[in-house]
């Protein structure tokens, strides 16, 4: 099974191009979903969250209040590796549970995993291929604004990863995201076709 990761910046498209594999009938993770359930009450994640950052990041249903924490990360890159640390080896221990229940039941020639900061994390390695969306600083901050950030936050949270001509350069496709979703979902379909031929 050949296992590809899909990644690029914040608010390049990911979500939507992942969807568009799924309806293909591709099996996909998304690291991001994985992270929100390393995050829940009560695991080790979320203690150790709450011990490093205070009872503040706590939400009152006892998981990670994203957006307290996300407020001390963003504004600190030291604080963001503590907590990078503290989820991403979680995070990456359920893709790899994810990727062998898929490849068990030998029903698929294909399986994609959304990873935001592949690049970062140096994961790369792990997967035969890399798929990198892309768009310009400047729609990303128009789309992260149009979900509720100020421009300095979505600033702050795009200048945080690395910049997407440098994931680019290391892309084995690339999908620009720059244009209508019908000509996202077509370069979707051409990728596809690349990775798994027509028999």
């Amino acid at each position: 099974m050949l296992r590809v990761a899909l990644t690029g910046g914040i608010a390049t498209g990911k979500s939507y191009v992942l969807e568009r594999f799924r309806q293909r009938g591709v099996p996909c993770l998304d690291a991001d979903v994985l992270a929100h359930a390393v995050t829940a009450a009560g695991t080790e994640a979320t203690r150790a969250i709450r011990e490093r950052f205070g009872p503040q990041v706590i939400g009152a249903d006892g998981a990670v209040d994203r957006q307290a924490l996300g407020d001390i990360v963003f504004r600190d890159p030291s604080e963001r590796q503590h907590l990078e640390a503290i989820v991403h080896p979680e995070v990456y221990r359920s893709i790899l549970a994810g990727l062998q229940a898929i490849e068990r039941t030998g029903a698929t020639p294909l399986a994609l995993v959304d990873v935001p900061l592949l690049y970062e994390t140096g994961h790369e390695g792990d997967f035969a291929r890399v798929i990198v969306t892309a768009c310009s600083v400047e729609l990303q901050v128009e789309r992260l604004v149009r979900r509720g950030l100020s421009e300095g936050e979505a600033r702050r949270r795009i200048n945080a990863q690395w910049p997407t001509e440098k994931k680019v350069a290391r892309a084995d496709f690339v999908v620009s995201t720059d244009g209508t979703p019908d000509e996202t979902g077509a370069q979707v379909d051409t990728i596809l076709q690349a990775l798994v031929p027509p028999r």
